[in-house]
């Protein structure tokens, strides 16, 4: 397999139309076409982290955050960008990132943190997005279920646990073939009305153009004819932040003493100390102060994230305990996740790839 090769694996779980506007995500520096035997994932692009790149000799490097965020106007050695393109590049190392994407993803930054913290019944905490698209198509009866199944298998009819979801409704197809037609049913230059099925399935718009071609090879039609319509259904697979439940009720004392041993973080900052207990757990790994209002509504107890703002803290002191446990902290069991996904999406196309984790820690921040 190559670098694009793996860039397709990651942006078929964390898709790039997640991603907020101006975010840098994908292949940030390297040749795409260059084979790769091993991958180390980290969560900063750091020189500490290409030092171990270099070190243990890999061909790719992954990380949460990208180092070309801005656009550059120059490659400047003796910046810590300029020296870390220099050794990617001296070394024929590709860098991959996959930012707010994998935020925005199941099982991304915010369900790897969730799971680090024992939560249950998890899902989103918002979901603004509207990226599901409607196609419809029609077919003759008798080819209705092989075109349906051709359209699941290029990724339409999925909503929620549910796979291969569709709506068939009967009606009364027509149509005249010109001199230069070849009809699967009826005859050219002859008005015909044939029986058709109504197929309707949804798909995210990223799937679209596959659906359709999927859809044009199982059609037995010369023209298939189709329709996309954009709809307003939020999408509730993909989000900010997440939501669930502790297997069991904790004080909030215990809560706090649990984040910090699972998160490895020698101190917190907390809206309060008191003694009541909790449950419903709200978490958005990194700067999630935002959604406070979407874990409010949610009644969520807790509020875990990091980069809380002073009057954050202030404004919601009683109507939820808001707990800042680190930027890095709470991103850091993300570079665990993508390690996991990548093994197992290599293992199922028989990749002999060797993916690790990165040993050294990038926390810019120490606690005294």
């Amino acid at each position: 397999m190559n670098v694009r090769d793996i860039e397709e694996l990651l942006e078929a779980w964390a898709p790039r139309e997640l991603a907020m506007n101006g975010d840098n995500i994908g292949l940030q520096c390297g040749d795409p076409r260059a084979a790769v035997r091993s991958i180390l994932v980290a969560l900063d692009p750091a020189e500490k982290i290409v030092a171990e790149a270099a070190r243990r000799s890999v061909d790719l490097v992954v990380t949460h955050h990208p180092l070309l965020f801005r656009p550059a106007r120059k490659v400047d050695l003796d910046s810590s960008t300029g020296r870390i393109l220099k050794v990617l590049l001296s070394r024929g190392i590709s860098l991959i990132a996959a930012h707010t994407n994998l935020d925005f993803a199941p099982g991304g930054t915010s369900h790897a943190l969730a799971a680090l913290l024992g939560l249950q019944q998890v899902e989103f905490l918002h979901t603004p997005f509207r990226f599901q698209k409607r196609i419809v198509t029609f077919v003759p009866p008798a080819h209705a279920a092989s075109v349906a199944d051709a359209m699941a298998e290029a990724g339409a009819g999925i909503i929620g646990n549910y796979e291969r979801c569709s709506f068939r409704s009967p009606g009364t197809g027509t149509f005249r073939g010109t001199a230069d037609s070849l009809p699967v049913v009826g005859r050219k230059e002859v008005f015909e009305e044939v029986p058709e099925v109504r197929l309707e399935m949804v798909a995210p718009a990223w799937r679209v153009d596959a659906v359709l071609d999927a859809l044009r090879r199982a059609h037995p039609y010369e023209e298939a004819a189709f329709d996309v319509y954009a709809t307003e259904t939020p999408d509730r697979g993909h989000g900010m932040g997440v939501i669930g439940m502790l297997p069991q009720p904790l004080t909030l004392q215990a809560f706090l003493r649990r984040v910090k041993r699972v998160l490895g973080v020698p101190a917190l900052r907390c809206s309060t100390l008191d003694a009541r207990t909790v449950r419903r757990i709200a978490v958005c790994g990194g700067s999630g102060s935002d959604l406070t209002p979407e874990a409010v509504r949610h009644g969520a107890e807790v509020f875990v994230t990091a980069d809380i703002r002073y009057h954050a803290f202030q404004d919601t002191a009683r109507s939820i305990v808001l707990v800042d446990a680190g930027h890095y902290e709470t991103e850091r069991p993300a570079v665990a996740a993508i390690a996991a996904r990548l093994r197992s999406d290599l293992r199922t196309r028989q990749a002999h790839i060797a993916v690790r984790a990165a040993s050294t820690s990038t926390n810019p921040v120490r606690y005294v």
